[in-house]
């Protein structure tokens, strides 16, 4: 059972979304309910509005918690400094990157940061969208169309819908994980969305090494795709050991700094995370837990 606190959490995080979409039809969509029932929750009407499974999915959706959780602010680390800024470029610009870095430095909560705070940008986690299809029917839905229809009038109404927006963007997080069909039908929307959309892909080091595998291999398609998102990988953190540490160590400063209850030992956080942005998360839990 949803309790009336948790899916007053939820209506926060629907009004501060509906700033990204065009219109209540658009964000309703979106969300995956229809036009009366967004109307219902709009009025603050929370009874009865929706099942717990549809509840349970807006959450996911919005990345809000169904437990009690700590609050956790966003710092400005050197990952969420360049990771914003190659954002934007890639929004304002219509422009293609691909991200491959070490993981747990912060990339997926920027990337979620930022599509949280500007319109017309869509978040993907490609992970729970591996195949073509999937992919495809989950960019439409976020964008607040209709994933459900036959596939090819999702892929059309996608294409059109991406070609008269104003400067769309999307964010292809866990790219490694897609599979080798939606890799060509991302090429195949690049090329029918150039110069009118921006297209984000992150990954840890593993999605270079596919791409730069098949390119080898000259497997069709991944030559293509690559030079398409710039021919180049970028990367945030060093490539020498140690001043990758050092990077690491100083990026949890700053997070627990922001985070941790006052009088806390940085240090000892610091030190006990390795450099994990999640460990640093675990630790000042259990500060503020009194664990």
């Amino acid at each position: 059972m949803i309790s009336k606190e948790i899916k007053g959490r939820i209506l926060s995080a629907i009004e501060l979304n509906r700033s990204n979409y065009p219109s209540d039809a658009k964000h309703a969509s979106a969300l995956g309910i229809s036009a009366s029932v967004y109307h219902q929750l709009k009025k603050g009407q929370l009874e009865k509005a929706l099942s717990d499974a549809n509840w349970v999915r807006i959450a996911r959706r919005l990345d809000v918690s169904l437990r009690d959780s700590i609050e956790w602010k966003g710092a400005r680390t050197e990952t969420f400094k360049y990771v914003t800024t190659q954002l934007e470029v890639c929004q304002e610009r219509s422009l293609s990157v691909i991200l491959c870095d070490v993981p747990n430095i912060g990339k997926t909560f920027t990337a979620r940061w930022y599509v949280n705070e500007h319109r017309n940008a869509v978040y993907i986690d490609c992970s729970q969208v591996k195949t073509k299809r999937a992919m495809v029917r989950k960019i439409a839905n976020e964008f607040g169309l209709d994933g459900g229809v036959k596939y090819q009038d999702v892929y059309e109404d996608l294409v059109y819908y991406l070609r008269s927006m104003e400067r769309p963007l999307v964010v292809l997080d866990e790219a490694g994980d897609l599979q080798y069909e939606a890799f060509l039908e991302l090429k195949a929307l690049w090329n029918a969305t150039e110069m009118c959309c921006g297209w984000y892909m992150m990954g840890a080091d593993g999605l270079a090494a596919k791409i730069k595998r098949n390119v080898e291999g000259r497997k069709v398609g991944y030559a293509e795709i690559f030079s398409r998102y710039g021919g180049k990988y970028s990367r945030v953190t060093p490539e020498q050991e140690d001043d990758r540490r050092e990077f690491l160590l100083e990026q949890a400063r700053v997070v627990a700094r922001v985070n941790a209850p006052d009088g806390s030992d940085i240090g000892q956080i610091v030190r006990k995370s390795g450099g994990g942005l999640r460990r640093v998360y675990t630790e000042i839990e259990k500060i503020k837990r009194g664990l």
